[in-house]
């Protein structure tokens, strides 16, 4: 036995697991990248098209996935498209979720490093993590979406708050105007919000986990929902409170305007200090769920038991992670994962599915 093949996860579980598999460290940044970009204030349009054109790629994933129930993209590439093609694909997820994976850890012992744990060697950071996350990740899916279920309303409760105090030095006319170089800027920043959905291939296993796959396009999207409107949220309220010019200069722009305000009467007067030890807690759940997709993939491709797989991963992943030597080096694995992530898209969901429909009535679903 490989995997355990009961690993199942229910409806709520499986909103929760997509949410975190998408929602981490791009909120630090997602402002700065989108503004780049842009170079108006209407940055926010194109995180609200790009978040649209992600949801309908997830319905997709999604309703491909559902003809194959209790299999994962691992197995049924290879019944679609022929066992050589299939397996092709099935490791060019491996190695997009193995580079998520060593991107996501960096960028959390970056910002544990840069505000919390000055003088630290990067090493020391990221290899309590690393170990944290295989016996998490041994316990199987399951196992994982029970923690995040803690972890989850958390997080979203100190991001929310920190949203909400932010608010004070909101000026609505560091959004205008309103269009004022038309569209193209828009569309120009369409690259950047869709970037900053990766992660959300996990749908092409997630669905053969789930304890009822026919409620899998209700969760799943639900599940996208909510990183959307809180990214959406998120370059509102950074770029209105801080002006696009601040929002180009700053590196963690929702740090920093965490950090430009007092909340006087709170347990915190400043907010980044609860803010960043709650938010790296999400950005470990980002970093197990992509060491977990990469080693289940690994297990299924190579027929080698999980375990096996999950602890010969940890110097990979640990290797992939020191690659950057500099923060501008992780912005760009960054950028590279993300143009991975749309080439994957591209390359692997939509053949799948269109060999799927037109050999549709040669195919038996899996049971």
């Amino acid at each position: 036995m490989f995997i355990r093949t009961n690993d199942k996860i229910t409806s709520s579980q499986a909103v929760i697991f997509m949410t975190d598999s998408v929602l981490g460290a791009g909120i630090l940044t997602l402002p700065r990248d989108i503004t780049e970009k842009v170079h108006t204030p209407d940055g926010w349009l194109s995180v609200l098209l790009g978040g649209t054109v992600v949801m309908l790629a997830v319905l997709l994933m999604v309703k491909l996935s559902q003809q194959f129930p209790g299999s994962t993209i691992f197995e049924f590439s290879q019944k679609i498209a022929g066992k050589v093609p299939g397996s092709v694909m099935s490791l060019l997820l491996i190695v997009y979720f193995l580079l998520l994976a060593g991107f996501e850890i960096r960028a959390l012992a970056e910002v544990n490093i840069l505000f919390l744990l000055e003088g630290t060697p990067i090493w020391a950071v990221i290899i309590p993590f690393i170990w944290t996350a295989a016996y998490l990740a041994s316990g199987g899916i399951n196992c994982i979406a029970r923690l995040f279920q803690i972890i989850f309303p958390v997080s979203i409760l100190i991001l929310l708050l920190s949203l909400l105090f932010s608010m004070r030095t909101f000026d609505i006319d560091h959004l205008r105007p309103f269009l004022g170089e038309g569209l193209p800027p828009v569309f120009k920043g369409l690259k950047s919000s869709l970037l900053i959905f990766t992660g959300s291939e996990v749908v092409l296993y997630l669905v053969g986990h789930l304890q009822h796959p026919e409620k899998a396009v209700k969760a799943l999207l639900a599940g996208m929902s909510i990183p959307f409107v809180l990214y959406f949220c998120t370059t509102v309220i950074v770029i209105g409170s801080m002006s696009v010019d601040a929002v180009l200069r700053s590196t963690w722009p929702t740090l920093d305007l965490l950090r430009s305000f007092e909340v006087t009467g709170l347990f915190f007067e400043r907010l980044e200090f609860p803010f960043l030890v709650i938010w790296m807690m999400q950005m470990f759940c980002n970093f197990t769920i992509y060491f977990f997709s990469t080693t289940l993939g690994v297990s299924k491709i190579l027929r080698i038991k999980f375990p096996t797989a999950l602890f010969a991963l940890m110097p990979v992943v640990f290797i992939v992670a020191l690659i950057s030597k500099t923060v501008n080096d992780v912005f760009t694995l960054g950028s590279a994962v993300g143009n991975i992530g749309v080439s994957i898209f591209i390359l692997v969901t939509v053949p799948l599915t269109v060999v799927y429909l037109i050999r549709k009535k040669g195919l038996k679903p899996h049971a």
